[in-house]
């Protein structure tokens, strides 16, 4: 399947513009070629590829709406590293295994503080299309972990972190929820008040365990960890 980003409305497929320059600058693709434009939102056209100098269009045969998105949905709010090449490795595949929204938290402990999220929402953008979904990641701006923390339901969050003597619960003993929000902390973890914040507002701790993970690595894990229990659905 040839799959692209575009807008889709009243039955017409338009290919975003950087797509169609990839298409006909990269691709070289040829008029009549059978590709498939989504909007990112569950919906999908079909039909023949139109080359006009240029421009690429879609001559539609067939919309589908509504298609099914993954769930349990997953929402990860991770600090950045400091070498942003992690947080991007991070991006590319917890979307290729169905994460539903990703949030950019400035901790005590960040190092960067200076994102920029336009290339992270591109890359998410890549990843999905690359990995054929028709449900396009939301990828929020980033924030400090105190304001990101006024907007959540405490039944649904849990936070990873290290602090060994502090109570954490494994990670399959979660319960299956609707959607769940995980909180990965920067190199050198979330500070212990921080933690106790977390704690007191009643956010549970989870342990990935007895290996230290680097923060792109637990976020990955909890990915996979995702991707596997929808795979049981």
């Amino acid at each position: 399947m040839k799959l692209f980003f575009g807008e889709i409305n009243n039955g017409k497929a338009i290919i975003n513009d950087e797509e169609q320059q990839h298409i006909v600058k990269v691709l070289r693709m040829k008029d009549g070629e059978e590709i498939h434009v989504t909007d990112g939102k569950g919906n999908i056209a079909s039909g023949k590829l139109v080359i006009e100098g240029k421009k690429a269009g879609l001559e539609v045969s067939e919309i589908k709406t509504n298609t099914p998105d993954f769930s349990p949905r997953l929402h990860i709010a991770i600090a950045p590293t400091k070498n942003i090449d992690r947080i991007e490795f991070f991006v590319e595949k917890a979307v290729e295994m169905g994460i539903s929204e990703i949030s950019i938290i400035i901790t005590e402990k960040t190092e960067r503080k200076i994102i920029n999220i336009d290339k992270i929402k591109k890359q998410a953008v890549a990843a999905s299309k690359q990995s054929l979904r028709f449900h396009f990641p939301v990828i929020n701006d980033a924030m400090k972990l105190t304001d990101f923390l006024k907007n959540i339901d405490p039944q649904h969050t849990f936070v990873a972190h290290c602090h060994e003597n502090l109570e954490r619960i494994e990670l399959n003993h979660i319960p299956a929820l609707e959607q769940i929000i995980f909180l990965i902390g920067p190199e050198g973890d979330f500070s212990e008040k921080e933690i106790q914040f977390l704690s007191d507002t009643n956010v549970k701790a989870v342990s990935l365990g007895n290996q230290r993970l680097r923060t792109e690595t637990a976020g990955v894990f909890v990915a996979a960890w995702n991707y596997f229990n929808m795979m049981k659905n």
